[in-house]
């Protein structure tokens, strides 16, 4: 049984997302004349400051997450935006499955097995590892009687760790932002979306500087 923590990268960004956003904002007015070297952040900072979004959706951005199933459950709910994920039904995992360490779970990731129960102190911790543990024997036993991946998956849970590419327009990324940056969103949301959000506002800072966490 793998163990692991969850992940973000960007895969892909317009690297010109703010020449884009002032080219096709001031298409809007015939004030091309205006741009010059410097002119598309102060110019994509005025679009949102007077709330004209949809001009962001023309620059898009992708992200690879790597996090547990019920993570992906909540990230697919933003339905303007594509994806592709790691399917159950074709990866076969009669190996050694994959499990995502909730951060409420003090366990380090790496290589276990049933015998390393005893090296968990924390009665809850130790009922998380038990099911996970659980869970990967049943799958890789009705792997071993002829079930198929597509039929033994019924038995994985949530922890089932994954990966799913997202790419969506950039006012569609800031309201993934929004509600996924929040305190009031899952812990284990929060733990992908807030590095995701660090990582843009590095390469695009205008679109997200004013988003914090």
């Amino acid at each position: 049984m793998q163990l692991v923590k969850p992940s973000v990268e960007i895969l892909h960004i317009n690297t010109d997302a703010l020449q884009l956003i002032e080219t096709a904002g001031r298409t809007c007015y015939k004030s091309e004349d205006k741009i010059t070297a410097d002119s598309a952040p102060k110019f994509s900072e005025m679009i949102l400051k007077r709330g004209h979004e949809s001009v962001l959706e023309h620059a898009t951005a992708s992200a690879r997450f790597i996090c547990d199933r019920g993570v992906t459950h909540e990230i697919v709910r933003h339905r303007i935006a594509s994806y592709s994920q790691e399917s159950t039904r074709y990866c076969d995992y009669g190996g050694a499955v994959a499990f995502v360490i909730p951060p409420w779970v003090d366990i380090e990731p790496g290589e276990y097995t049933g015998e390393d129960l005893t090296t968990i102190d924390d009665t809850l911790d130790r009922l998380w590892f038990v099911a996970m543990a659980g869970a990967e024997a049943d799958y890789q036993h009705l792997r071993e009687m002829g079930w198929r991946p597509e039929q033994a998956r019924s038995v994985l849970p949530n922890s089932l760790k994954t990966e799913i590419v997202m790419t969506a327009n950039l006012r569609e990324w800031r309201h993934f932002f929004k509600l996924r940056c929040s305190p009031a969103a899952h812990p284990q949301m929060r733990e992908v979306a807030i590095p995701l959000l660090a990582a843009m506002h590095a390469q695009i800072p205008v679109i997200f500087d004013d988003m914090t966490c």
